[in-house]
C-alpha cells in the first residue's frame, strides 16, 4: 500500500515541492516520486534586520506557491502539508503570509520549531541508510538556520542554530569578495554558536550533510560540469576535499561563483556564507568525533515531511 502526498518545505531561501506515492516501509514497497521542484524565493530577505517579510519576498513566494498548486491539482494527492521553517517563526507580518498560503493551497502553514525541523530532516536523510554507520549526525544547512541532529533509528539529540547562509551573508559578508575582517567576524559568530551547541558530536560515527548549500558545495568538491542530483546523492568525500571547495567558494567573487555551472542562480549571493558555515561544522565534527569523511544526501526535510504525512491521519 502507498499513499499519495504533497509536501512543501518553505525555508529562508527556497520553496520546494515533493509529490510522491509513499510506500509503507513495513511492507517493503517502493515509493514513487512524481514531482520534485525547487525555486529560490528568498522569503527571508532582510528578516534578520527588519523582523518582517519584505513585500517583494512575499510576492515571489506566493508566485512559486501558485505554480506548486497547479502541480498538486494535476496529481490529486490525498494529503498536503506546507511546512515553514526558520524565516517564518518570529516575523511581525506572519498573518499576511498565512492568509496567502491558505488562499492558494487550502491548508494552513505549519511553522515548525527548530526541534521539529531537525527531526524531519533526520528522518528524510537516514530513511535509506539502515543501521550501518549509526549513530548519524545529520546537518541541515539552511538559509536562516542550521540543524544538527544525532541519532540512530530515532533522534537522540538535536539543536537548531541561527547560522544559516542568508543570515550570515546579510549579517557579515558585504563586500565582493568578502573582506578578511568580515570572514573572521562571520566565522567567530558560527564558532560561538557551535561551541554553545549541546549535541554530543563526539558520539557520531557518520556525518551526513543535506540541503542545497551542502549539495552545491559537494558539486564544487567533485568539480561537476553541472548539478546532477543522482551523482551527488549518497556520495562520500574526504573532509579535506570538501574543505578546499568551501574555501574556493568563500573567497570567489560573485562573478566567479555565477560562472560555476553547478551553482543555482539563486544561491550565487549566499553560497559563500554557506561554505563558511559548512567548513566550521566540518572542523568541529572532525575535532570532536574523529570523522574524516562526509556523506551527502539529496533527501532531507522535504522527504521527512512526505514520510510523516503518509503515516498521519491528515
Amino acid at each position: 500500500m502507498s499513499r499519495r502526498v504533497a509536501a512543501i518545505d518553505c525555508g529562508t531561501n527556497s520553496l520546494r515541492l515533493l509529490i510522491a506515492d509513499i510506500a509503507d516501509v513495513a511492507e517493503q514497497g517502493a515509493s514513487v516520486e512524481l514531482e520534485r521542484t525547487m525555486e529560490v524565493v528568498r522569503l527571508g530577505q532582510g528578516v534578520d534586520r527588519t523582523g518582517a517579510f519584505a513585500p517583494e519576498a512575499l510576492q515571489r513566494t506566493f508566485s512559486a506557491v501558485d505554480r506548486a498548486a497547479a502541480l498538486i491539482a494535476r496529481h490529486q494527492p490525498e494529503a498536503i502539508r506546507f511546512v515553514a521553517t526558520s524565516a517564518s517563526r518570529d516575523v511581525s507580518n506572519r498573518d499576511e503570509f498565512f492568509a496567502g498560503i491558505h488562499a492558494r493551497l487550502g491548508v494552513e502553514p505549519d511553522v515548525v520549531t527548530g526541534d521539529e525541523e531537525a527531526a524531519l530532516s533526520f528522518a528524510g536523510a537516514t530513511r535509506e541508510l539502515g543501521d550501518a554507520g549509526a549513530p548519524f549526525l545529520v546537518v541541515d544547512l539552511g538559509g536562516g538556520s542550521t540543524e544538527l541532529v544525532l541519532g540512530a533509528r530515532d533522534v537522540e539529540a538535536a539543536r537548531s542554530l541561527d547560522i544559516g547562509s542568508v543570515r550570515m551573508t546579510e549579517r557579515h559578508l558585504h563586500d565582493d569578495p568578502a573582506a578578511p575582517g568580515q570572514i573572521a567576524a562571520a566565522r567567530a559568530d558560527v564558532d560561538a554558536a557551535l561551541a554553545a551547541c549541546d549535541v554530543p558530536l563526539a558520539r557520531a560515527r557518520t556525518l551526513v550533510g543535506v540541503a542545497g548549500s551542502i549539495t552545491t558545495i559537494t558539486a564544487a568538491a567533485m568539480e561537476l560540469a553541472e548539478y546532477v542530483p543522482g551523482v551527488l546523492h549518497g556520495v562520500r568525500l574526504p573532509l579535506g576535499q570538501v574543505r578546499a571547495a568551501c574555501d574556493r567558494l568563500l573567497h570567489a567573487t560573485r562573478a566567479e561563483r555565477a560562472a560555476m555551472p553547478f551553482v543555482h542562480p539563486g544561491r550565487v549571493d549566499v553560497i559563500g556564507a554557506g561554505a563558511l558555515v559548512w567548513r566550521a561544522v566540518l572542523d568541529r565534527v572532525e575535532a570532536e568525533a574523529g570523522i574524516t569523511e562526509v556523506v551527502t544526501s539529496e533527501h532531507d526535510i522535504l522527504d521527512g515531511i512526505a514520510v510523516a504525512l503518509a503515516g498521519s491521519d491528515r
